[in-house]
């Protein structure tokens, strides 16, 4: 890969940030867009806007086809069976907020029991949350190890005849722990237990196959693959979507509707209620291009040497203490200063261009659990390159000097 030609691709890279390059270090919260993204939503609005599924004339019916061949895109991209599999959010918590509301009033009593896991981010905890508040459900968290992981082992034990769900990450935004997916889906439907999976961070990074997977749920955010914000994926089994309620009401996820009754839509419609993101939708499938024509083996490769060229030249700056070391580990490096607010170091980094993220990363629960209240956040992408890294150490050193550490 020539990653200086795959930057050359971002225009955000053109700008000066405090008179200094852009070294954006922060894809892990949102990822930078490709020129081929920007173009296509520009494009759409200019020259091919209309609704979608709804008339009949030349606009809407393009638009519509544009629409469609986006969702074929992410079934082939995560290989699913179906398109019909594929479903369009606000994002990947509305996703998850999607199938926590739908399964739990469908499926769910008081004493039912949720696992999820000492990494979850928050949008994967309070959905659950609110059942336990409204349906008295339990939720048990998988314990992290010392490596900053989440082990077979540890889900496995948690596991009763009241366990309904297990919802996990794909890969930790704080530690960047790469969990065993696929062995805790087929643990877990040895006992007839559907599996979520929060991919909002690994599906940017690694690559996707639903029907090896095999869990039951997937969540993605489209604005961390490089596409744009107000958009994220639901991919759900066919038999979950047939089984569950519709999670919103409107025009567009019906059939009939009468004063005494209503029908819902076929698939996926049933479930993308009211007017949808066209042109988030339309322009996501350039992302898709964009990941395929790299290839995510690559991007892979090129991110996994990147964070270990990270790994060395942090762990041999003194004061800095990496959080976790996860055997599987994406392409994620927190870190805290001694003595230094995570807030301040990112402050002082911004002076150099240098955009990384500090606090808690919407994981609350395993910072108290590492006894921190925030940590500094590096996280990578397709145009990095190990100049960012020597960037980010330099202003490291500055920000140490500054507070004489």
């Amino acid at each position: 890969m020539n990653i200086e030609n795959i930057k050359k691709q971002f225009p955000i890279f053109n700008n000066k940030v405090h008179n200094n390059d852009l070294v954006y270090l922060d894809s892990a919260n949102s990822s930078q867009k490709p020129q081929v993204v920007v173009d296509r939503i520009y494009d759409f609005y200019t020259k091919e806007f209309s609704n979608v599924g709804r008339s009949v004339h030349y606009l809407a019916v393009a638009a519509t086809n544009l629409y469609e061949e986006t969702r074929s895109l992410v079934q082939k991209y995560i290989n699913a069976k179906d398109p019909n599999e594929i479903v369009f959010t606000k994002g990947a918590t509305e996703a998850i907020n999607l199938v926590a509301n739908t399964f739990g009033e469908k499926f769910l009593k008081e004493g039912d029991e949720i696992i999820l896991t000492e990494l979850e981010h928050h949008s994967n905890y309070v959905p659950w949350h609110y059942l336990r508040r409204s349906k008295g459900v339990q939720i048990k968290f998988a314990e992290i190890n010392s490596e900053g992981e989440i082990s077979l082992e540890s889900i496995e034990k948690l596991i009763t005849s009241k366990t309904k769900m297990i919802a996990i990450t794909h890969l930790s935004n704080v530690t960047g722990a790469i969990l065993p997916i696929k062995e805790i889906t087929q643990l877990a439907h040895s006992k007839n237990i559907p599996v979520l999976i929060d991919g909002c961070q690994g599906a940017p990074h690694l690559k996707l196959d639903m029907q090896e997977i095999g869990c039951d749920f997937y969540a993605i955010s489209c604005h961390k693959m490089y596409g744009p914000t107000g958009l994220g994926i639901l991919y759900a089994k066919k038999k979950w979507l047939e089984a569950l309620p519709p999670y919103q009401g409107g025009g567009g996820m019906i059939s009939e509707v009468k004063k005494d009754g209503i029908t819902f839509g076929d698939l996926p419609n049933k479930y993308e209620a009211g007017t949808m993101a066209t042109a988030q939708v339309i322009a996501f499938a350039e992302s898709i291009k964009f990941l395929n024509q790299i290839g995510i083996k690559n991007i892979e490769k090129h991110e996994s040497e990147l964070t270990k060229y990270g790994e060395e030249v942090l762990r041999k700056n003194n004061s800095v203490k990496l959080v976790g070391s996860p055997k599987n580990k994406g392409s994620v490096l927190s870190f805290t200063l001694d003595g230094i607010h995570a807030h301040d170091i990112a402050t002082i980094l911004d002076e150099d261009g240098v955009a990384i993220r500090a606090g808690h990363h919407c994981c609350q629960i395993l910072h108290d659990k590492l006894g921190l209240s925030a940590t500094a956040r590096a996280s990578l992408g397709v145009y990095n390159t190990k100049d960012d890294i020597d960037k980010l150490n330099e202003s490291i050193n500055k920000c140490k000097k500054i507070f004489d550490r």
